[in-house]
């Protein structure tokens, strides 16, 4: 990958909870060394269950930490006019105005980043207020009109309070308010959670128009497989804090190269098939005290002695990268002589 290509790069990157318990500290490590390169003008997505460290990563990322979590380790890359900086470099000052005008963030759950007592229009004119100076009222509710306009909604929202709204129609709002200053990464964590099919069409929808109009990169987090294979271009898996796997997104589904990424599309529904779906056994492990080894050895049924006495490297196999000791040399033989 070139590196004129890449908008947002990690080196080893690992930021953990570190939690005061009776007697010292508990560290719940959520990051745990983890190298990306996301390129510019790509919807690059982050999966995997619960717990796996996904929501954490996209805050470190985001520069959004706060006690108990901590960076620990590594480097978070961006490059803006053709130089690249570490975000956890610059001043607060210029991490505010870097905010919103080129990253900007859209959290779980869009009713938090509304007030319900102030209308969709008055959040946009203060949104725009501590951005753009000299702007008249009357030509904030312009932009913002315009902005609604050009994405699809109507404009009739802007006059509305979120209460007023449907949950699926005020994360639609929320994407379109991250949006506002055309940044360069805007990063949607978890966007379709507890919206029904239909619904979760419309947000999918929302966040490829956004990408196409403005030829930016979207990272989105989200357990659901089925809308990473309906919006991503770019797929990362993450387990116990660590991508276990990354490829274009066409090429995990054709041909997923480690067992949980194999679990993962394996439950999903498929049409015709009246079949049980298989997901991976047991649980995921605690992050506060991971396994031996590779952390998902316990649940794999193709673990292998070495899985659980050594962490697995990333093997890169073109533009595919696996951690898992089954794609070492002799992993496979390995494999089948154990079992």
């Amino acid at each position: 990958m070139k590196q004129k290509d890449v908008v947002l790069r990690t080196e080893n990157l690992k930021a953990h909870y570190v939690l005061d318990v009776p007697g010292g500290q508990k560290v719940v490590r959520a990051v745990d060394g983890v190298d990306l390169q996301i390129r510019r003008n790509e919807i690059y997505g982050i999966a995997g269950e619960s717990g796996c460290g996904k929501s954490t990563l996209m805050k470190t990322l985001y520069a959004w930490i706060n006690r108990p979590l901590r960076l620990v380790n590594g480097s978070v890359l961006y490059t803006k006019d053709g130089q690249e900086f570490d975000v956890y470099a610059v001043s607060k000052q210029e991490l505010r105005r870097l905010r919103w005008q080129f990253i900007a963030y859209v959290p779980q759950g869009a009713m938090s980043i509304f007030n319900p007592v102030v209308k969709i229009k008055d959040t946009y004119q203060d949104f725009l207020s501590s951005h753009l100076r000299g702007k008249t009222v009357e030509e904030m509710f312009d932009i913002a009109k315009e902005h609604i306009e050009q994405l699809g909604l109507p404009a009739s929202i802007l006059e509305a309070y979120p209460h007023q709204l449907s949950g699926g129609m005020r994360q639609r709002v929320a994407i379109a308010l991250a949006a506002l200053l055309r940044p360069s990464v805007i990063f949607a964590d978890e966007p379709t959670t507890a919206l029904d099919v239909v619904v979760q069409r419309g947000v999918v929808q929302l966040l490829k128009d956004i990408q196409e109009r403005l030829h930016n990169t979207i990272i989105l987090v989200t357990h659901d497989m089925g809308v990473h294979a309906n919006v991503t271009d770019r797929l990362a898996i993450m387990y116990a804090g660590r991508v276990i796997e990354e490829a274009a997104t066409v090429e995990i589904f054709k041909k997923p190269l480690h067992p949980y990424t194999q679990f993962l599309i394996n439950s999903l529904p498929q049409f015709g098939d009246t079949g049980e779906r298989v997901s991976a056994p047991g649980q995921p492990p605690s992050l506060a005290n991971l396994p031996s080894g590779c952390a998902f050895h316990p649940r794999c049924p193709k673990a292998m002695p070495i899985c659980k006495q050594k962490v697995p490297e990333s093997i890169v196999m073109g533009e595919h990268r696996v951690a898992c000791w089954l794609h070492a040399e002799g992993g496979e033989a390995e494999h089948a002589a154990n079992s």
